[in-house]
């Protein structure tokens, strides 16, 4: 997975690198390789808010958090992040596995693998 770091008003240090690559590797394991994340540090008077993003393909999820600690804001922020990419998975899943509206999977009293002999 390709990191793409900004620091917006302050310098983004190899502890909160460490902190990001643990929390993206949870979300690679969801989303699979073919991902690229962005991550902004940003701080603003006694706020400091951090903004993870990461796409696939024609997907794309954004998380953003603001705490008064930079590592509390980036693990808030990759914890939204998980959840959203769990939640896409599950809605992808239940799509490919239901049939359309309107349309049966097996027709009315047939069971799939049982042959009527009358």
């Amino acid at each position: 997975m390709v990191i793409e770091y900004t620091g917006r008003q302050t310098v983004v240090t190899q502890k909160y690198k460490d902190l990001v690559e643990v929390g993206l590797k949870r979300v690679k394991k969801i989303v699979g390789d073919g991902a690229s994340a962005k991550v902004i540090l940003t701080v603003d008077k006694h706020r400091k808010i951090a903004d993870v993003s990461v796409s696939v393909g024609s997907q794309s999820m954004v998380s953003n958090c603001e705490s008064a600690e930079m590592t509390t804001a980036l693990r808030d922020a990759l914890a939204k992040l998980e959840q959203t990419a769990i939640r896409q998975k599950q809605k992808i899943s239940t799509i490919k596995r239901h049939p359309r509206t309107g349309e049966l999977a097996v027709p009315d009293g047939e069971i799939p693998g049982v042959v009527a002999t009358e």
